[in-house]
């Protein structure tokens, strides 16, 4: 079972590399494998609703999405990272979730996803729930831990002075391991993804 966990912060190894790599380092003790993807530090284009993807299959702009969602066929579950710019979501990550969930949802549908968030001091709160929202619109079991996931810090430094952010990260990653290892158990007893009614889209003005 395979993990893939994302790095929305332009910093390669900053503050959210900081978090990302001590959840990583207790899925690797549960058995699972790993790979911390990084969005890197060149733009992203947000999506433009042209609605090739549709029609495709995948979004027409290539960069970062379809390298991750190729990764995401396969993969069993997901933790997207990000700093906290503005009390919200990196950019660059913002984009790129909203162009890999519209196009290549159904690659995510079902599988375990979490949110962690690092910040200074503030906005941690807003930001996390941003990110939590792409899971639930997507039919995706979300993954929790004993506090809300965020690491305080300015520096990887700092960060790794906040031991309950980081017991945090560690819990976060043992809930994931325990509820893999769970549906694994219920795919060999039978038990599969619950099968979807069609759409409906209801739209209030008429």
């Amino acid at each position: 079972m395979k993990v893939i966990l994302i790095n929305g912060s332009p910093r390669e190894k900053g503050c959210t590399y900081t978090a990302l790599s001590e959840i990583e380092s207790a899925l690797i003790k549960n058995g699972l494998e790993t790979e911390i993807f990084q969005l890197g530090n060149k733009p992203i284009q947000g999506c433009i609703g042209c609605g090739s993807c549709k029609k495709t299959g995948h979004c027409f702009n290539t960069e970062k999405v379809a390298e991750f969602l190729e990764k995401a066929e396969s993969a069993n579950g997901f933790i997207f990272g990000s700093p906290v710019h503005y009390a919200a979501a990196s950019g660059s990550l913002t984009s790129f979730m909203d162009r890999a969930f519209y196009s290549g949802g159904s690659k995510l549908t079902g599988k375990p996803a979490a949110a962690i968030v690092s910040c200074r001091r503030g906005g941690a709160s807003s930001t996390f729930d941003q990110l939590n929202k792409y899971f639930t619109i997507n039919c995706m079991p979300i993954v929790s831990s004993q506090y809300w996931n965020q690491v305080h810090g300015n520096t990887p430094e700092e960060v790794k002075q906040d031991e309950e952010g980081l017991q945090t990260m560690r819990t976060l990653a043992n809930n994931m391991a325990w509820l893999l290892k769970c549906i694994e158990a219920g795919k060999e007893k039978g038990i599969t993804f619950p099968e979807r009614e069609a759409g409906i889209r209801t739209n209030f003005i008429r």
